[in-house]
């Protein structure tokens, strides 16, 4: 059977590159050592591996820090640096990055309307950007297993308020297929193979796998 033609991506209901932004916010060692509501190992490789999907899927990037010039906070994890060397990174003071002009002005200029959000913690740095942005007409898609808090609770009671609030709750994987949606689009075929194999370990090589004998 034949693909209906590939919808306008710029217009699409769904997440495509055209249309979607990367929010990452404060994936920085002392954030990322106080989570408790997920397994920290697995928290930094699915936010290392969104990053690599909104690279490689040509998405614009903000990413923004807390107090690292003023000098009560280390940069990003080296992990995330490594990828996003060439993005710009947006410092603040302010818990709620959408308190800071810098912060809002670069998602602005993104002219995207639906921002796929990351952020530690759960409970403050991700819902209060979150909250704000869906009150300014944006649409805000949240990478539940890219995202933590400092408790379990706290995690999915955040994730809760954003939801009650429009929010909408995705994982990496479906980010990634949805993004990619059609086989047509063959010129980023190889890196979302590339991906699943390396965010989903081996859960993600016998689904490459099963892909590819297809």
């Amino acid at each position: 059977m034949a693909s209906e033609p590939i919808r306008d991506p710029s217009k699409d209901d769904l997440l495509t590159p055209e249309n979607s932004a990367l929010i990452i916010i404060d994936y920085q060692p002392v954030q990322v050592n106080s989570i408790a509501s997920m397994d920290r190992q697995l928290l930094v490789n699915n936010i290392v591996g969104v990053a690599k999907i909104g690279l490689a899927y040509g998405l614009p990037i903000v990413h923004s820090t807390v107090n690292v010039k003023t000098g009560l906070n280390q940069p990003p994890i080296v992990q995330l640096r490594r990828v996003l060397k060439e993005v710009p990174t947006y410092d603040r003071t302010s818990i709620n990055s959408w308190e800071d002009v810098e912060f809002v002005e670069a998602v602005k200029e993104t002219g995207r309307k639906k921002l796929i959000m990351t952020a530690l913690w759960t409970e403050a740095c991700l819902t209060f950007p979150a909250l704000d942005a869906i009150r300014e007409g944006y649409e805000v898609y949240v990478v539940v297993d890219a995202v933590g808090g400092t408790s379990e609770a706290a995690h999915e009671a955040a994730l809760r308020r954003i939801e009650q609030a429009g929010g909408k709750m995705i994982s990496w994987a479906q980010m990634l297929c949805e993004l990619q949606r059609d086989w047509a689009r063959k010129e980023t075929v190889p890196a979302m193979m590339n991906l699943f194999i390396e965010i989903g370990g081996t859960a993600g090589l016998q689904f490459a796998s099963e892909l590819l004998e297809d």
